[in-house]
């Protein structure tokens, strides 16, 4: 009986799915996180009489066939980049995107790695650096004596210095983009790298083209819809079980076939 390992196929597919809705719960109030679905596939069909053959001498063709369902599997861990809610935090070096980009963070190794956390602070010789202290690219350099900092849309990073009446331009932040975000592969601790599936990243200006503004003193938060998570949550474990269903019925048919004497 193949619904035996059909209902198999179906449960680890949504022991997947389960695992998926699961991090997207976790991570509901992680700064910048983009909600995961995943999607599926069935399996291939045993073909016990094809569709469109010939059913007869006088060229007569089955117009449906026979053929049988093999199961379902995973066919895609898909990223949504949908903009997710600010949040303002009054703090001046907490950055929000409103729209598409990325900030770039240049890591120990020398690599790029791409975010939507704007949750930037400054280290021991005034550069701007995420909460793992890795620099922000291009790097900024905040003065000893600057006493506020401005960051405009465009990602202008403007200084009040003690003693001087003009600011001082202290450099621009700049974004990058993707053709294909959903493509970008995530590392953990918020960030992605670039993936033959994104393409190549695109620099551009804040607020300019393609680009999301910023939004100084905010953060982006999760966009998980936790209502949405719960309801596909229920109705995973529901088809989890109607699954499992398939195969205690499927063995207590064959226990009466076993039976028959």
């Amino acid at each position: 009986m193949k619904s035996l390992n059909i209902g198999a196929t179906g449960m680890m597919a949504q022991q997947l799915n389960v695992d998926v809705i699961s991090n997207n719960i976790a991570n509901m109030t992680t700064t910048g996180y983009k909600k995961q679905r995943a999607a599926f596939q069935d399996l291939m069909y045993q073909n016990i009489n094809r569709p469109g053959s010939t059913s007869s001498d006088a060229g007569t063709t089955v117009p449906s066939g026979l053929q049988v369902g093999l199961g379902v599997k995973g066919g895609a861990i898909y990223r949504m980049h949908s903009q997710g809610t600010v949040l303002q935090t009054n703090n001046e070096l907490d950055l929000a995107l409103l729209g598409r980009g990325f900030f770039q963070v240049s890591m120990p190794d020398g690599t790029l790695s791409y975010t939507r956390d704007g949750t930037f602070q400054i280290n021991e010789n005034g550069e701007l650096v995420t909460v793992h202290g890795y620099l922000v690219d291009p790097g900024i350099t905040i003065p000893e004596n600057a006493l506020s900092i401005d960051i405009n849309q465009e990602g202008q990073v403007l200084a009040s210095i003690q003693g001087q009446a003009a600011v001082q331009d202290l450099g621009q932040i700049q974004l990058v983009d993707f053709i294909n975000p959903a493509g970008l592969e995530a590392t953990g601790g918020n960030f992605y790298i670039e993936t033959t599936a994104s393409g190549t990243p695109i620099t551009g200006i804040a607020s300019q083209g393609q680009f999301g503004a910023i939004e100084q003193g905010s953060l982006e938060q999760s966009n998980v819809d936790v209502v949405s998570e719960i309801t596909s949550l229920i109705t995973a474990q529901r088809s989890y079980e109607m699954n499992s269903k398939v195969i205690s019925t499927s063995d207590e048919m064959l226990r009466s076939v076993a039976q028959l004497r």
